[in-house]
């Protein structure tokens, strides 16, 4: 089947076309759906719009401060404003954040090869910007294989491994631990939007239990992936030993209780001067306290 994401975004639409229609009550229901499916069921719908919860652990901020702030427009609309305009912008940030977007691809003139082109050409030379970005492009076992060799080969120019909506399986990412955890100057690893379950948690979490595997690891980002919607503090903790001085990664042991913990929900991502929505400027799981669902 599909991977979840073509089912999420397929949901987001849909809400967008209801809200047009003035279909306010259905739009409710299908977002409703699109939270459970993103793992926020356990948390009533009273506290995601006025966060009486205690909001931990979230994998995936982002899209749970543009949930609520969809939720917020649709179930306490406001006379004063473009309540559609805003709940349109916010539809096509979700969309952004929930699917491939390989602006680099057309920057770097791949945008119109074959995927096996795509790999190839990024395998080829130095890491650009000490960044292996993979993002978007179809990945098969054997590809993981060449993928393997080059980041034994170039891996002390490594920073930075992008390997989002390429089509991985926990069994695929074991395959690439290994190697992934030997790269000295790893920070960030990308892993949303993938097949990812809850299971392979725990081979991440051991992982990183030993301080010479992932030993410059700042954040691994699982969102969008199948059930992984809230991280273990084992993980959390072992990332916190390894970046003392962040301060702000999510555990529990950070968070307040009650009304009033966190910050207000923004509206997520930037907008470019052409009205399309960007990437996020910095990873909001790092440096901020998130948004996130308590899971009860």
């Amino acid at each position: 089947g599909l991977p979840p994401y073509h089912r999420r975004v397929g949901m987001v639409q849909e809400l967008l076309r209801m809200v047009r229609q003035g279909r306010r009550e259905e739009a409710g229901t299908l977002l409703q759906h699109l939270r459970q499916d993103l793992g926020m069921e356990s948390t009533s719908l009273d506290d995601v719009l006025y966060r009486y919860a205690s909001f931990r652990n979230l994998v995936d901020p982002i899209t749970h401060d543009l949930i609520i702030s969809l939720a917020r427009y649709i179930h306490c609309p406001k006379p004063e404003g473009d309540a559609l305009g805003a709940m349109e912008k916010l539809c096509r940030q979700l969309t952004y954040h929930l699917s491939p977007h390989s602006q680099w691809r057309r920057h770097r003139g791949l945008g119109k090869r074959k995927p096996q082109a795509c790999l190839k050409a990024v395998l080829a030379g130095s890491p650009l910007d000490n960044t292996v970005d993979l993002s978007g492009i179809p990945l098969t076992s054997r590809d993981l294989e060449r993928v393997t060799s080059y980041l034994q080969r170039c891996g002390d120019q490594v920073d930075s491994v992008e390997l989002g909506f390429t089509g991985l399986t926990d069994d695929m990412v074991l395959q690439l631990l290994p190697a992934l955890s030997t790269l000295p100057r790893l920070t960030t690893l990308a892993l949303n939007g993938n097949r990812l379950t809850r299971a392979l948690l725990r081979d991440l979490t051991e992982a990183l239990k030993d301080p010479s595997k992932f030993p410059s690891v700042t954040w691994i980002d699982l969102g969008n992936n199948v059930d992984i919607f809230s991280l273990p503090q084992p993980f959390l903790l072992s990332l916190r030993k390894r970046s003392p001085k962040q301060g702000h990664l999510p555990t529990i042991l950070e968070l307040g209780e009650g009304p009033g913990s966190g910050e207000e929900a923004r509206e997520g991502t930037q907008e470019d001067p052409g009205g399309g929505p960007l990437a996020p400027a910095e990873d909001h799981s790092k440096s901020r306290e998130p948004v996130a669902v308590a899971q009860t």
